[in-house]
């Protein structure tokens, strides 16, 4: 198992979906706290050390803001209604951007992407996001290749999942990917959880046959 510990930065806002930030949280956070030493240190991130209200009014205080946060390696984009209010700001668009050139995975759930896509980052590539959403994404970034059949997409750079739960799914598939099959099997254990893969396909498993434009 590889001994490097990663940050994995969780970025919060207004309206967020809650099992779209506490699902990837709860994934690694367990990963973390069952081995030695912990391959992940987890944190919350928004514009602002400012309380966060969550779809349900629940109250989040993030542990970081974007100009305080510690250099992330995992930095994950969460879904929900407030993911619209991030579309109108120019300024954590630009931030995301040098956010990418810096890490090493950059992921969404749900409605995550359409954020990515308009900061320009999902150009010419595919990426999913819920099912509801599947055409905003295509209005938002038309040269994204928008996959409407798969639990998450992975690029080499870029995963991008589809709604709320398929945050868990994909988070699952990231520490398989980094940690390998019994660090995997450890977690699904302690959180009881039926993941199967051969259900939750990747774009990854066909990259060879994708050639961008």
């Amino acid at each position: 198992m590889e001994t490097k510990q990663r940050n994995v930065a969780i970025m919060l806002f207004e309206e967020i979906e809650v099992l779209d930030f506490a699902g990837p949280f709860e994934v690694f956070n367990v990963t973390a706290e069952l081995n030695d030493p912990a391959p992940f240190n987890v944190f919350t991130v928004a514009e602002t050390h400012a309380p966060i209200k969550t779809r349900g009014k629940l109250s989040i205080n993030p542990n970081y803001s974007i100009h305080s946060m510690p250099p992330a390696d995992i930095l994950i984009i969460p879904g929900g209604a407030g993911s619209r209010g991030l579309l109108k700001k120019p300024h954590v668009l630009e931030w995301l951007n040098q956010q990418f050139e810096q890490v090493e995975k950059l992921v969404s759930v749900c409605t995550g992407s359409l954020v990515l896509g308009k900061a320009g980052l999902l150009d010419n590539l595919p990426a999913t996001t819920h099912h509801g959403n599947l055409d905003d994404l295509r209005r938002l970034a038309p040269t994204t290749i928008v996959i409407d059949d798969k639990r998450y997409v992975d690029t080499p750079k870029i995963i991008t999942s589809g709604g709320i739960s398929a945050g868990i799914d994909m988070s699952l598939y990231l520490v398989r990917e980094l940690l390998g099959d019994e660090v995997l099997r450890k977690t699904l254990a302690e959180m009881e959880y039926p993941w199967t893969p051969e259900l939750n396909l990747t774009w990854k498993d066909n990259l060879k046959q994708w050639n961008p434009a």
